[in-house]
């Protein structure tokens, strides 16, 4: 029975699984929830995940939720190629790579990114502003660590990778919404003024089975 993963088009926790399951080449059956008919808050949905977030992965009848858990979850199943190091240096590394973004980098890219999205920029203007400098600062330790190496840990791709892509590819398409234009924000183009982290973005793209994980209906708009 092939693997079973419940995600909403356009959410970066969903991506990060979608990308592990290429990355491993584990088939896998897809189920897309519409978030506009609240499908995700679905009696259904809800006895596989309380929460009501995505993603959840479902193998047989084993059923597990968090986009971290997940990775680890694969990693474990499928250990080639790995996803956290194949030395306890390289698994530091990669935890460390992974925690840096998530206490530092998320946190101001999603008070840029979720008015964009939601429409509510001009509401939300005086939080955009100051959260601007703080993702630059975090954007450059991206650009120096991807100086280094190809990928965010070494010359090998790893969770790291798969965490940070989608958050910084919500932030490039935020940044190409009309509204975003009235804002400084000094995203685009990206190789402009993060040449390495271009080069990053291509690279991850041209994992196979890529476009299958991306967002559905950001190709319509």
């Amino acid at each position: 029975m092939a693997i079973e993963v419940f995600w909403g088009s356009g959410s970066q926790y969903a991506w990060r699984v979608l990308l592990a399951l290429e990355v491993k080449r584990l088939p896998y059956e897809s189920h897309v929830l519409q978030f506009s008919k609240r499908e995700h808050k679905a009696p259904e949905y809800l006895a596989l995940n309380p929460r009501g977030r995505v993603p959840t992965l479902r193998d047989g009848n084993f059923v597990l939720s968090e986009s971290l858990a997940i990775l680890a979850y694969l990693d474990r199943k499928v250990p080639e190629p790995p996803l956290f190091g194949r030395t306890p240096e390289e698994t530091g590394q990669v935890w460390r790579a992974i925690s840096e973004y998530l206490s530092y980098l998320d946190g101001p890219a999603f008070e840029v990114v979720r008015p964009f999205f939601f429409g509510e920029s001009a509401k939300k203007a005086d939080a955009i502003r100051v959260a601007i400098p703080k993702v630059h600062d975090e954007l450059g330790r991206l650009e120096a660590a991807l100086a280094r190496g190809s990928w965010l840990v070494g010359d090998a791709l790893s969770a790291a990778d798969l965490v940070v892509y989608p958050g910084v590819m919500s932030l490039v398409r935020a940044a190409s919404k009309p509204d975003a234009a009235s804002f400084d924000l000094g995203v685009l183009p990206l190789g402009a003024r993060y040449p390495q982290i271009e080069a990053w973005t291509q690279q991850v793209e041209r994992l196979p089975g890529y476009d299958r994980t991306y967002p559905p209906h950001w190709r319509q708009a």
